[in-house]
């Protein structure tokens, strides 16, 4: 049986993913920041599908912590198959009024934790075979403040990675979903409709964790879920910075 490690386990994408997974028959290990969520999810997974679950509860903002995460995945006698590194948050866009704290965890989270973590899986992945999917955003093809930058790297980190590590098995994927149905947003205070993002922009949370399987199945480098979102990506692609950065103020992550 295949496992997985999903960070930001216990809520969102990475719940979905969790689900996902588990009814496929993959063993999972759910990392996020609380225990009693872990477990209670756990127990509903093992119960539903008859799969091993271990809890590895952790804060990624916090080295020690992410050292932990790495070296379960640097354990070669019982091998992590798929990591999905999709722990993360948002903050406001105004980077010169947020607290610069703030934004260097928000790096840490969304960097540097998954650079580790994706060092970390190489080890054991080379040569016997492994998927890594890092889930980014379509706001990683857009200037929108440090989330955009964070995503940003992600993606064409992810890009180097897949040709890079393809010759020894391993595909690295860069999910690049735009607005979701998941409480990233809800925490953010913005849900569907307001600050005016249109109701065709916002995806489902299972279709975006098909779309991104489906993908790093197919070794694909980027996944963009929806066509409506390809022709974003597309489109940006071909206007000025300027002006991408204008439309990227609606909406707050």
């Amino acid at each position: 049986m295949p496992t997985a490690l999903i960070t930001g386990a216990s809520a969102g994408l990475g719940a979905e993913f969790a689900r996902q997974l588990a009814r496929r028959g993959a063993d999972l290990v759910l990392v996020a920041r609380s225990t009693d969520a872990l477990e209670a999810q756990a127990a509903e997974l093992r119960s539903a599908h008859g799969v091993a679950v271990e809890v590895l509860p952790a804060d990624l903002s916090v080295a020690e912590e992410v050292e932990r995460v790495a070296a379960r995945l640097r354990d070669a006698s019982d091998p992590v198959d798929l990591l999905v590194n999709n722990a993360g948050f948002g903050l406001p866009l105004h980077f010169a009024d947020n607290d610069i704290d703030d934004e260097v965890r928000h790096l840490r989270v969304h960097v540097e934790a998954s650079m580790r973590l994706m060092h970390a899986a190489l080890q054991t992945m080379r040569g016997r075979g492994g998927r890594i999917i890092n889930v980014a955003s379509v706001a990683g093809f857009i200037s929108r403040s440090t989330y955009s930058a964070c995503k940003s790297w992600l993606i064409g980190f992810s890009r180097w990675a897949n040709a890079e590590y393809s010759r020894d098995g391993v595909t690295v994927t860069a999910l690049c979903p735009g607005f979701v149905h998941t409480t990233f947003h809800e925490r953010m205070g913005l849900a569907q409709g307001d600050e005016g993002v249109p109701r065709l922009l916002w995806l489902q949370a299972p279709d975006v964790v098909r779309a991104g399987l489906r993908d790093a199945a197919l070794g694909r480098a980027v996944s963009i879920p929806s066509l409506r979102y390809k022709a974003v990506v597309a489109l940006a692609g071909l206007l000025p910075r300027s002006v991408t950065a204008g439309v990227a103020r609606r909406g707050r992550v």
